[in-house]
């Protein structure tokens, strides 16, 4: 009894562990094998074992599965999968027509191989339709639900080691007995997050699709808001044309068009209209250390009297990003767009209207755009990407007429202090694969004129006043400062990120200056000399009088964030009379001209009299102790620190005697 007891309680058991672990079957592999390579044209191959179980219900496991083209594995679609799951109702065994309840795919790769030519589209595989060898429908296993558990899609071209993925893909399909198909789920695309949900009909073997789709889309990091819509789709094998497509981008509606062709390379054909886009600026933080540039911004000015001995020895503001744009993409499809939008938002960038016509092909990319409606204003212009080569090239042409250049800098690269009706017309281009080197490589020209505006934060006129008595170091802002602009503007010529100019010319109420100079766009430095003119009086635009020009050029050097601003000692060294009456009339046109009596003596009664010529005398001395404490140090020797090192004149001693 007890050898019985136990013999039986051991079988029990075996049959338990058979339930539950399976039956090893690897007799069936062939004849899987064979099935789904008449069905699909695809060999399989399972390198794991596969198994029967009989618990919860009845189920197939195979391991280490791929799925493989007999053409060329490398250069075709292919899939390999860690483990395959189907479990079917016990009915469906007895019967010749299998039911799977659910297929579960365990951690799947999927590769698509990506092309740079189109090529005629080969044969499929699988037997022709209408083939004695061709499945029917009732042939053909019904699978009710599908889970695909940590999947990956990976797009590569072997021969330009390029490779794209999307991972971590959990979705489940779930068909119902009409055949109405619910797809959920979500996955990552590089950085960017995203969640899927389709509803459609199931497609009709081989592949065919003619019905009615719904799909919701929510891409955080590229789109501001979910997308939802809906369309006619016909799908016949590589083909898809979706029309009547229509739905809404947050509480916009949009509406079109689109088909795709992936029997080779891909070729998208797309026609859309937007209400409303908004998408979201690939935003990066520019500078090393935000730290650093915080502090750079906090730190206090330099005295005049001891200027930066080192002005061009780092920047105070942003550094250009080294990070590489990814664009080799664009060399593995081909595409034919139009997009319209009555308002299109890019990051802090506004449109209305917008439309662009664009073309892909052979990795070049081209983009047209006409009458844009920006800022008030309106631009055209195209823009070229070339990624075919190693290295992608870029090329702009664009005009832009009557645009409002306040928002437009501030949206497109965070400048706030200049504001005005913008004219500008610009034509460059550049190579790179970073901000940095794009803008070291940087050619062509650009012009802008700015009408009827106003410099924020800055009063030009006061600036220059100050340079009687001292050299400046920065802008000198104040948000309770500004400049009228009656007109700003310059052309320049662009040479390796080097931008030229000879033409510079401001015009406001109380001040006028003309000039020329260099930035250097990747170190973000100015070197800049200007000829300054005054109004030097408190009645503005109103006096009769001409305005009073220094005849001395001033310098504007260093970084364009914080230069050093002095006066050209090399200049005053030219003509050190000249200047010195020069600078004594400016001294006393600050305050009015002293009116004189019959003998020619001083009027000091009347207005603008004593006083102002006192004041006009005391600040002529203090300028010719400047000049003179500038000769005292030799020309040579103050020339070479006018231009050498940036550096100003030292302000004169409060115990220099009056000359």
């Amino acid at each position: 009894m007890k050898i019985a007891g136990s013999t039986i309680a051991a079988i029990i058991v075996f049959a338990l562990l058979i339930l539950i672990t399976g039956i090893p079957a690897g007799f069936l592999t062939p004849s899987i094998g064979n099935r789904v390579e008449r069905d699909t044209g695809y060999r399989l191959i399972a390198a794991g074992p596969t198994r029967i179980g009989l618990w919860p219900s009845p189920h197939v496991t195979m391991g280490d599965v791929r799925l493989e083209s007999p053409r060329d594995s490398e250069t075709s679609s292919r899939a390999a999968f860690a483990s395959i799951r189907a479990e079917m109702t016990l009915a469906s065994l007895w019967s010749s027509h299998p039911k799977i309840t659910e297929l579960a795919l365990d951690r799947p790769v999927f590769t698509l191989p990506l092309r740079r030519e189109r090529q005629a589209a080969q044969r499929p595989l699988a037997a022709e339709p209408g083939s004695a060898s061709n499945p029917t429908d009732s042939n053909i296993p019904r699978i009710e639900h599908i889970v695909v558990t940590d999947g990956t899609v990976m797009f590569s071209n072997p021969d330009d080691r390029f490779e794209r993925r999307i991972e971590g893909i959990g979705a489940s399909v779930a068909v119902s007995a009409e055949g109405k198909t619910t797809v959920t789920g979500d996955a990552r695309a590089g950085r960017h997050p995203l969640k899927f949900d389709i509803e459609a009909q199931a497609p009709v073997p081989p592949m065919r699709l003619n019905g009615p789709v719904e799909f919701h889309l929510e891409i955080p990091g590229i789109l501001q808001a979910p997308l939802s819509a809906k369309a006619d789709v016909r799908l016949n094998g590589a083909l898809v044309m979706i029309n009547g497509l229509s739905g809404t981008i947050g509480d916009a509606t949009f509406n079109g068009w689109t088909s795709l062709d992936f029997s080779g390379k891909p070729l998208v054909k797309l026609d859309l209209d937007f209400q409303r886009l908004d998408i979201a600026a690939a935003g990066q933080r520019t500078a090393a250390d935000p730290k650093d540039a915080d502090s750079s911004s906090q730190s206090p000015a330099p005295s005049p009297s001891q200027p930066h001995s080192q002005p061009h020895s780092q920047s105070h503001s942003q550094t250009w990003s080294d990070t590489t744009f990814e664009l080799t993409g664009l060399n593995y499809v081909d595409a034919e767009l139009h997009l319209s939008a009555a308002e299109l938002n890019i990051g802090q960038a506004h449109f209305a209207p917008a439309a662009t016509e664009s073309t892909l092909a052979k990795g070049v990319l081209k983009c047209t755009v006409s009458n844009l409606g920006l800022y008030g204003g309106q631009a055209n212009g195209e823009v070229g990407i070339d990624v075919s080569a190693a290295t992608p090239a870029y090329t702009f042409r664009g005009d832009l007429l009557g645009v409002r250049a306040l928002p437009l800098l501030r949206g497109a690269a965070d400048f706030d202090k200049l504001d005005g009706k913008l004219q500008a017309n610009l034509a460059l281009r550049a190579t790179g694969q970073s901000q940095r080197a794009i803008v070291s490589g940087l050619s062509g020209t650009a012009s802008a004129n700015f009408r009827d505006g106003v410099i924020q934060g800055l009063n030009v006129a006061q600036m220059i006043r100050s340079l009687i008595s001292s050299p400046l170091s920065g802008w000198q802002e104040s948000r309770q400062q500004a400049t009228d602009l009656s007109q700003l503007s310059a052309s320049f010529r662009i040479d390796k990120g080097l931008a030229t100019t000879t033409d510079l010319d401001l015009v406001g109420p109380l001040v006028r200056m003309t000039g020329g100079g260099t930035i250097d766009l990747p170190s973000k430095m100015l070197a800049f000399r200007v000829e300054p003119k005054l109004v030097m009086t408190t009645e503005g635009q109103g006096r009769a009088a001409d305005p009073i020009g220094f005849g001395v050029p001033v310098m504007i050097e260093g970084p364009w964030a914080r230069p050093h601003i002095y006066l050209d000692v090399a200049g005053m060294l030219d003509d050190p009379n000249a200047a010195y009456a020069k600078l004594k009339e400016i001294g006393k046109g600050l305050f009015g001209t002293a009116r004189q009596g019959a003998d020619g003596s001083a009027d000091n009664s009347s207005p603008g009299g004593g006083l102002s010529d006192l004041l006009g005398g005391i600040i002529g001395g203090t300028l010719g102790n400047l000049l003179q404490q500038g000769l005292g140090q030799g020309a040579g020797q103050a020339g070479d620190q006018g231009r050498g090192h940036g550096r100003g004149l030292p302000p004169p001693s409060p115990d220099a005697p009056q000359r």
